[in-house]
């Protein structure tokens, strides 16, 4: 019944408790638009608005959060924050063509037009499936698959420019993992719902990808940048790791293995999981580094998303592989996210969403985080749920029960 030292029980209440006393409440009181649907990231601390703009990626991330809030723990105001928001995406999101543009003002009026980045019509495509899964309404799974097809013709688009600003070099064509790895983890949510060869075939492509053309055999880690052909580039893009990528984008491969059966998947994936853990720790100040160039330095900020995303990766391994290491990196990490990220220190709520080095105080912010947080939170709520109703045992999915070590 513990992680690490850690009471399953103790942590479920932390959780629990954040979840639905603190974060819940901060948003629907200053980040909901309640009025017009959609979401305002634009908030300071103490939840003061300083941009009221709705960035199409927030809008699909928050429908995700709030689709798959109602979905596994109910509640009519969260479904009617879902519905809202779907509506206010269908009406206002697409321009002429089809293309999700890239940002909308409160009441829906285009200010920045569609890109060929393809993100936004990925998180639109993967807050379309979620509300789907909760809702039952075929229309919204339909379009997402729609959403994710059209992103992808933009991906394998040979001749497609998008000068991405944390890749040291750009080019024409050029393949990211960052992309991958929002198709692997929308995909497994889409076949989670739905029968589609089309959809299974693409999925297979980009596992194989992320496995085997990003993966970086001398290094034994991730790289992040292509060629169009997924050859390695002879620049400096050759030993550039987005060890923050490269981590969330190996615990997805986790729900994916599990959803194939396939074993030989989730070991691998653990495996490298962990690799990229024991590379992205601060040694010195603790924390998990965003980015490094094996050649020459690291990216030194740290940030909340990464250090919630190994949160995430390590309870999927304690839950279903009993793994010790999972457990104490778990442990490890909650721990500095608690003592450098919560805000409650300084007398606000919720997190920091980033920092220097040390994660230094900064006074006010120009935005609140409402997709990779709750998604940690959530998942590592209901995992702790279950590994509580089974008194601590490792859930048995691949049918032994498997020996912590």
């Amino acid at each position: 019944m513990h992680i690490a030292g850690k009471s399953l029980v103790s942590l479920r209440d932390h959780y629990q408790q954040y979840l639905f006393e603190e974060y819940l409440p901060f948003w629907q009181k200053h980040g909901i638009d309640h009025e017009l649907g959609g979401f305002i990231c634009g908030l300071d601390h103490d939840g003061t608005c300083v941009d009221d703009s709705k960035n199409m990626w927030y809008q699909g991330r928050g429908l995700w959060t709030y689709s798959y809030l109602y979905r596994h723990f109910g509640g009519e105001e969260n479904l009617q924050v879902a519905t809202k928001a779907r509506d206010f995406i269908l009406a206002h999101g697409r321009d002429a063509s089809g293309d999700w543009v890239t940002g909308l003002d409160r009441t829906g009026q285009v200010v920045s037009p569609a890109t060929q980045r393809g993100y936004d019509g990925l998180f639109v495509a993967e807050g379309l499936q979620a509300y789907a899964h909760a809702t039952g309404d075929r229309e919204s799974l339909e379009i997402a698959i729609e959403s994710l097809w059209r992103s992808l013709s933009l991906f394998d688009d040979p001749y497609r420019f998008i000068e991405e600003g944390y890749i040291p070099e750009n080019y024409p064509g050029m393949r990211i993992l960052g992309t991958h790895m929002v198709l692997v983890l929308t995909l497994t949510q889409m076949l989670e719902q739905v029968a589609d060869a089309k959809l299974e075939a693409l999925c297979d492509r980009v596992v194989d990808a992320i496995v085997n053309h990003y993966w970086h055999p001398e290094y034994r880690l991730i790289n992040e940048a292509l060629d169009h052909d997924y050859q390695r580039p002879a620049d400096a893009n050759e030993d550039f790791i987005y060890l923050g990528h490269a981590i969330e984008t190996l615990w997805m491969l986790l729900p994916e293995a599990m959803r194939r059966k396939d074993r030989a998947l989730f070991n691998l994936a653990a495996e490298r999981f962990r690799r990229h853990l024991e590379v992205a720790w601060d040694d010195v100040y603790g924390g998990l580094f965003r980015a490094v160039n094996v050649h020459g330095a690291y990216t030194f900020d740290k940030v909340l998303w990464l250090q919630e995303e190994a949160l995430v990766g390590c309870l999927i391994l304690s839950e279903h592989a009993g793994l010790d290491w999972a457990g104490e990196w778990f442990a490890r990490v909650f721990d500095y996210v608690e003592e450098h990220f919560s805000l409650q220190q300084y007398g606000y709520p919720l997190y920091l969403y980033s920092g220097d080095r040390k994660v230094s105080y900064v006074e006010h912010v120009g935005r609140k985080e409402h997709y990779h947080h709750p998604r940690c939170v959530m998942r590592n709520l209901l995992a702790l749920e279950r590994m509580i109703e089974r008194e601590g045992a490792v859930s048995g999915f691949w049918g032994e029960v498997v020996v912590a070590r």
